[in-house]
């Protein structure tokens, strides 16, 4: 006969199993909504900025139409800035951006991944890697550029990473990019993903290893969401002449409010 002891750690163990299954199938279902926090608009939305751009819709092989931005400094055009956003809102958001390269003598071009904004479609990673290269040809067919900079940051890092690994850009710059997916603290009590399935990898450090150009990966110490330690396994990928800028007290949205931060940026892309 089993004892009392033995009776309850076997019923714990069986409602810890219920627990983690039933966690397991939630998690599972929603993860799309968990990476992909993407806020749609209307096709007659009017962004607003405070600098001039140009709005353009670009088609897919597969019949998707995605949205993008094109930014034009009013000084002579160094080269084109393929910036990649990060996992969340749209370019109304991430247009804001564009104010931190112009000056610099760059043009930049945003888009909507499929299912953001005013882009058409549903977010996988196998098609953020495809619009990519789709908004990476149709920039060398419509703008006149000399240097091309590919930019991404968070989730896009993986999307930049892997557009540098198809095309030959003279930079890749990555803002607080994970190794993969699971490097990612996106739960406030810790890397709870290590314990359930991903259906995606977005993984960084996969890419990061076949890119040849010159690479600046840019991080804050105090950054919540992606953990430098997730972004320092990414800096034994990186060559003699590449550079891994610390951030101290930097966030993982408030990097652009540190000097250091635009400082970096002069410094590489002049």
């Amino acid at each position: 006969m089993k004892s009392k002891a033995t009776k309850f750690i076997l019923w714990a163990l069986g409602i810890g199993l219920i627990v983690y299954l039933v966690g397991w199938i939630g998690f599972y279902m929603l993860q799309d909504k968990i990476i992909f926090q993407h806020k749609k608009l209307d096709e007659e939305y009017s962004f607003r900025f405070d600098q001039p751009f140009e709005e353009h819709f670009i088609q897919t092989e597969d019949g998707e139409s995605l949205n993008a931005l094109l930014f034009k400094t009013q000084k002579p055009s160094k080269g084109l800035i393929l910036y990649f956003h990060g996992n969340a809102d749209n370019l109304q958001r991430w247009g804001e951006y564009a104010i931190d390269f112009t000056p610099l003598g760059y043009d930049i071009l945003l888009m909507d991944y499929r299912g953001y904004g005013k882009s058409t479609g549903a977010p996988t990673e196998i098609d953020f890697y495809k619009d990519a290269v789709t908004i990476s040809g149709w920039a060398k067919a419509n703008i006149t550029y000399a240097r091309l900079i590919i930019y991404g940051r968070s989730l896009g890092a993986a999307v930049a990473s892997n557009l540098a690994t198809v095309t030959s850009p003279d930079l890749l710059i990555l803002e607080t990019p994970f190794d993969d997916l699971k490097g990612a603290m996106y739960v406030p009590l810790g890397s709870l993903l290590n314990l359930f399935p991903l259906q995606y990898e977005f993984s960084t450090k996969t890419f990061l290893s076949k890119v040849t150009c010159k690479k600046v990966i840019i991080h804050g110490t105090k950054d919540r969401v992606v953990p430098l330690s997730s972004a320092l396994r990414l800096k034994p990928l990186l060559g003699v002449d590449d550079q891994f800028v610390i951030i101290e007290g930097g966030g993982h949205r408030n990097l652009r409010e540190f000097e250091s931060y635009h400082t970096t940026l002069a410094a590489v892309l002049n």
